[in-house]
C-alpha cells in the first residue's frame, strides 16, 4: 500500500440513496464497496437495515456485511482493523475501494486514522458499572462521567448507558478522560469525500416510504424470528431503529401504530445526529443534491480526481 492508494467515501443521511448510487458508481468505475454501516454487520438483520440484496452483492463485491451475529457486536477497533484489511486487499486487486455508509464513527475512524482506546481486560469493571446504573439509575452513572470528563458527558445522553459505561471504562483503564484518549495517525490513502443530500422534507418522505416498504416486506416476521432464536431485545444490535420498536410491539408493550410512529420519529432524530458527522459546510466533502444526473456528476468528479 502506498500513499497514493485512492479511497472514495460516499456519505450522507439514511435513506438519501447511498446504496443505489454507490452500486452504479462501482459498476462504472471498477469499484468494490466497503460498508460503513454498523447494522449491516449482522446476519439475519436484512429488511430493517435495508441491506443490499444478495444478487446485487454477487454482482458488485460488498464487504463487511453479514460478518457477525447479533449477539456478537463489533467494537470500533475491530471494524477499523477489518476495514483497513479489506481496503488493502481491494488495492492489491487493482480495484477502487468505496467506503459507503452513514455511521459517522466508522467513516471518520477510517478517513481520519482514529486509533480507538483500549478495551478493558477486566470484565468485572463493566459489570460493576452496569450494576451501578441498574441500582442508582442512568442519571447517577452519567454524573460520574460529568465529574471526570464534562466534555464526553456533554456528548452522551444519560439514557445511552452502554456509551456512558464505555467512557467510564476508558477512564478507569487509562487514568485519563476519554475525550483525551483518541489519537490519530494519517490514513495511508488519498481520500475523496462525496456527500449526498436532499432537502429535509424530501428525505423524511423517503424515510416514511422506506418504513412502509420494510413492513410490507415482512419486517415484523424478521424481528420475531430473531427473538425466537434467542436474541434478547436489549442486545446492542437489537436496539437498532426499527428492531427495538417492533420487538416492543411483539412483546405486547406498544401497539403496531405506536411502533411505526416511534420508528419514524427515531429515524428523523438519527438524521439530525448524522448531520453532526457530515456537515454541509465541511469543505472536505463534495456535496451533491440527489437528482436525475447525480450519478453522472459524481462519476465525473471521481474520474477527474483519479487522474490527479
Amino acid at each position: 500500500m502506498t500513499q497514493e492508494d485512492p479511497l472514495v467515501a460516499i456519505v450522507g443521511p439514511t435513506a438519501v440513496g447511498k446504496t443505489e448510487i454507490s452500486i452504479c458508481l462501482a459498476e462504472r468505475l471498477g469499484g468494490e464497496i466497503v460498508s460503513a454501516d454498523s447494522r449491516l454487520l449482522y446476519r439475519g438483520m436484512d429488511i430493517g437495515t435495508d441491506k443490499p440484496l444478495k444478487e446485487v452483492r454477487s454482482h458488485i463485491p460488498h464487504h463487511l456485511i453479514d460478518v457477525t451475529d447479533p449477539d456478537q457486536p463489533w467494537s470500533l477497533a475491530i471494524y477499523r482493523r477489518e476495514a483497513m484489511d479489506v481496503i488493502h486487499a481491494i488495492h492489491q486487486r487493482g480495484r477502487l475501494p468505496m467506503l459507503v455508509g452513514g455511521t459517522g464513527q466508522y467513516v471518520t475512524a477510517i478517513l481520519e486514522g482514529w486509533i480507538p482506546p483500549p478495551k478493558s481486560g477486566d470484565p468485572s469493571l463493566r459489570q460493576r458499572l452496569e450494576n451501578y446504573a441498574e441500582e442508582h439509575g442512568s442519571v447517577a452513572l452519567h454524573e460520574q462521567l460529568e465529574e471526570i470528563d464534562p466534555t464526553s458527558a456533554a456528548k452522551i445522553d444519560h439514557r445511552n448507558v452502554r456509551r456512558v459505561v464505555r467512557a467510564l471504562e476508558i477512564y478507569h483503564i487509562t487514568g485519563f478522560p476519554p475525550s483525551q484518549q483518541r489519537s490519530n495517525q494519517p490514513p495511508p490513502y488519498q481520500t475523496l469525500r462525496v456527500g449526498l443530500k436532499l432537502p429535509r422534507p424530501e428525505l423524511y418522505a423517503r424515510i416514511d416510504t422506506r418504513i412502509d416498504a420494510m413492513l410490507d416486506a415482512g419486517f415484523i416476521d424478521e424481528v420475531g424470528e430473531l427473538l425466537e432464536r434467542g436474541y434478547a431485545p436489549d442486545l446492542p444490535a437489537m436496539t437498532a431503529i426499527g428492531y427495538r420498536q417492533i420487538a416492543d410491539h411483539l412483546r405486547g408493550l406498544i401497539s403496531l401504530d405506536e411502533a411505526i410512529h416511534q420508528m419514524r420519529k427515531a429515524t428523523r432524530q438519527f438524521v439530525r445526529r448524522q448531520s453532526n458527522w457530515f456537515k454541509q459546510d465541511d469543505d472536505r466533502i463534495h456535496w451533491f443534491d440527489v437528482r436525475d444526473d447525480v450519478i453522472d456528476s459524481v462519476e465525473s468528479l471521481i474520474r477527474t480526481w483519479l487522474r490527479g
